[in-house]
């Protein structure tokens, strides 16, 4: 899922429940704070609890293209995100009526019933086009590094239609519709995900080269609707534990509705990228037990959330070598809460402007100071009570302000590259969530306030090509967090990490080696953290090795296998979950991570 993928990119960490759907953090921060984008638009998920966070609908091989922003460093986006601004994206098609197809596809078999299965395909020529894409994953519950079950089995199913039409290179129109569902089995937490239903709709139009000036023209709609279920007895054995007493289920849902239009002109040296956006989705729930079946209930809506925004993107080219961008946008936002018949009425301003140059032909560098503030989102005002009293966030929650100043560098040149991306940031009314024993029987329950916050850290590699056929490259990542109010640690900040790859490259296969040494994290803050996760205790360091490989064992078909975890080290991440005591975890226990794994891979294109 998209979590997994995204913590392959260096800076991006995640939030475990078990074996699927994680929740991404990145440089420290979590949940709206990270605007996960798909060909442009949002989906939020539905539970209260991010079960099916906005990753977790995310199939990352039915993309081409992923782009990360780090930082307030872009204002085309709605709401956009303080920590980082992820987009995947789908090219267009561009076939010929000397070849009207392509595709590829792929299988996996790994261990502890690992089965995934991967088809992308496309047909038309060039003024049409029709293309799938669809995939398939199970995997059964794995073993950690001491060789215990930690239940962790899900069945996934992606299927993605879309048809397009480009009467000529410069007009495109895709009309597209999507569903998927799963299940998920989650070792960190007491209910599982029995329904992960999504349907989506979605009209894309885009038009180049209209004049002198405007460059492009853009338009979108789109439509999704999630239906979720959790329950505690039919992925699971009943077990009276974590505050269930009885069977039970919920069912959420959300229904979104984004609209976006932009419009690029160009003046030779000044571009500019502006338009308007919205969004509007409405949430409801329902609940049941197994005598009182949730389906047999009506939903009943919670939330109404609507928004409005504009934008401006300005890039100024000095000269070759600097350029300018800035940005500024305005959000209105209104959110309505229907259990109390109340609302909330929110602007949010959001801008940056960013320096960009290439002072010499192999090194390019960038510096930016950006501004957003954010409106608290469902979960921090729905799924948690204020702290100084048992009523509503809901008014007492103020916006979340950050303030950030990002830079880096990129260095080429013969067989060395090198790279650092670094930030500071000041977070005025960061939205912490710190959870509490409450009632007689003391179990932890979620309040969230406002406080002060700084934020630093880097990422940061080198890349040496040693020989024509060897290549290794080091990366590391480091998040730093002070809670300025009480003078504290942030909390769910993932430790100190590096990498090292080694790669051996042939004509016909290839060999790879990757070594991930994570440090010891001793900055945590007691049952402090978010809406999913909280700080317990410090957390110790770990490495673990893996290897694979590559045969090309003919044009377009390849066979990789390789062997994760190859020393069978037993460790939990510093943000996995505390185990459910319905599988007899104890109260201050993490689930581990998996033991040693197997996999092989074959794939084709046509």
């Amino acid at each position: 899922d998209g979590a997994a993928y995204l913590q392959s990119i260096v800076g991006f960490n995640q939030i475990k429940n078990g074996g699927a759907n994680g929740d991404v953090t990145f440089r420290g921060m979590f949940g709206s704070r990270i605007k996960i984008l798909t060909d442009g638009t949002e989906n939020l998920g539905a539970c209260p609890s991010r079960m099916d966070n906005p990753a977790s609908y995310v199939s990352p091989e039915s993309y081409d293209k992923i782009t990360v922003v780090k930082g307030p460093q872009t204002v085309q986006y709605a709401h956009t995100g303080s920590a980082a601004t992820v987009i995947f994206e789908r090219e267009p098609e561009q076939l010929t009526s000397a070849k009207p197809y392509r595709g590829q596809a792929s299988v996996m078999l790994g261990s502890y019933g690992r089965l995934d299965q991967n088809v992308e395909a496309a047909v038309g020529d060039e003024t049409k086009y029709a293309r799938l894409n669809a995939n398939r994953s199970i995997a059964d519950s794995y073993q950690d590094g001491a060789g215990n079950t930690v239940p962790s089995d899900w069945k996934k199913w992606n299927a993605d239609l879309a048809l397009g039409w480009t009467p000529n290179e410069d007009t495109w129109v895709e009309l597209k519709g999507g569903k998927s569902d799963g299940e998920a089995v989650y070792a960190g937490r007491p209910m599982d995900g029995s329904k992960f239903a999504r349907e989506s709709l979605g009209l894309h139009v885009e038009k180049k080269n209209i004049g002198d000036v405007i460059k492009k023209v853009e338009a979108q709609v789109d439509y999704s609707y999630n239906d979720h279920v959790m329950d505690n007895f039919s992925l699971r054995k009943f077990n009276p534990a974590d505050g269930m007493s009885m069977p039970m289920a919920s069912n959420v849902a959300r229904r979104t509705l984004n609209a976006r239009v932009a419009m690029t002109q160009d003046w030779g040296k000044l571009q500019l990228i502006s338009g308007i956006d919205s969004q509007k989705n409405e949430h409801t729930k329902r609940s049941g037990s197994l005598m009182s079946p949730y389906q047999n209930k009506a939903r009943v809506g919670d939330m109404d959330f609507e928004s409005y925004g504009a934008f401006g993107e300005l890039s100024y080219a000095f000269n070759d070598q600097h350029k300018l961008v800035t940005g500024a946008r305005v959000d209105q936002a209104k959110i309505d809460n229907l259990a109390t018949d109340t609302e909330r009425k929110e602007t949010l301003p959001s801008g940056f402007v960013r320096i960009e140059s290439e002072l010499a032909e192999h090194v390019k560098t960038y510096a930016g100071l950006g501004y957003v503030e954010r409106v608290p989102d469902y979960w921090e005002l729905f799924s948690t009570k204020y702290h100084q009293s048992t009523g509503t966030t809901f008014a007492d929650l103020e916006n979340e302000k950050t303030a950030q100043f990002d830079a880096g560098y990129q260095y080429e040149q013969g067989a060395f590259k090198s790279w650092a991306s670094v930030y500071a940031g000041l977070i005025q009314d960061y939205i912490l969530v710190a959870y509490t024993p409450t009632g007689s029987m003391g179990r932890l329950e979620a309040k969230s306030r406002n406080i002060d916050a700084t934020i630093a850290g880097a990422e940061a590699g080198v890349a040496y090509q040693l020989t024509d056929q060897i290549q290794a490259d080091i990366s590391a990542m480091y998040a730093w967090g002070e809670n300025t109010t009480d003078h504290t640690a942030l909390p769910q900040i993932a430790p100190l990490e590096g990498r090292f790859n080694l790669r051996y490259v042939q004509e016909k296969y290839n060999l790879g080696l990757l070594w991930r040494v994570v440090a010891a994290q001793d900055r945590t803050s007691y049952r402090e953290g978010n809406i999913i996760g909280y700080d317990l205790e410090d957390s110790k360091g770990f490495g673990t090795l893996s290897l694979n490989g590559t045969y090309n064992i003919q044009k377009d078909l390849d066979l990789s296998v390789g062997i994760d975890n190859v020393l069978n080290k037993n460790y939990a991440e510093h943000l996995n979950k505390l185990g459910s005591s319905g599988f007899g975890y104890a109260a201050t226990e993490q689930f581990n991570n998996i033991g040693r794994n197997y996999w092989a891979r074959i794939s084709m294109k046509f």
